[in-house]
């Protein structure tokens, strides 16, 4: 089976966003992999990063010029105080809110937001 090792977020702003998240979530850096394309922390059984534009002909890749939402990062919490206590802190951080808590069909409990950059994410509490 494979594992998901990396999650990573293009941006033109890598300290901007990264601190946003690793404020956010209180992600550790991954301090060795520190460059002025990337930034990168320990999230859970993954890793996220952010990438800045240097990154897209390193890897072959060209920009994304249409927008529109491609991915979402879901972020898994214990509780369903702590999604709306990390929905407060992530507005208080430069967030905007797309649909505050609420309890899902499938029953989770989760708020769905945008970053300072407008990359969709959400704070998700599974449930018991």
């Amino acid at each position: 089976m494979a594992t998901l090792s990396y999650t990573n977020i293009f941006t033109d702003d890598i300290d901007r966003l990264a601190d946003f998240y690793s404020h956010l979530f209180s992600l550790d850096e991954i301090e060795e992999s520190r460059s002025p394309i990337f930034r990168g922390f320990v999230a859970g059984g993954t890793s996220l990063g952010f990438s800045g534009p240097g990154a897209y002909p390193l890897l072959g890749l060209n920009a994304q010029t249409v927008p529109g939402d491609r991915v979402l990062q879901t972020f898994d919490v214990e509780s369903q105080d702590e999604v709306r206590a990390l929905t407060e802190k992530a507005l208080e951080l430069g967030a905007t809110s797309i649909k505050e808590p609420f309890a899902t069909y499938y029953g989770w409990f989760q708020s769905v937001l945008r970053d300072p950059d407008g990359n969709a994410f959400r704070i998700n509490f599974r449930g018991e």
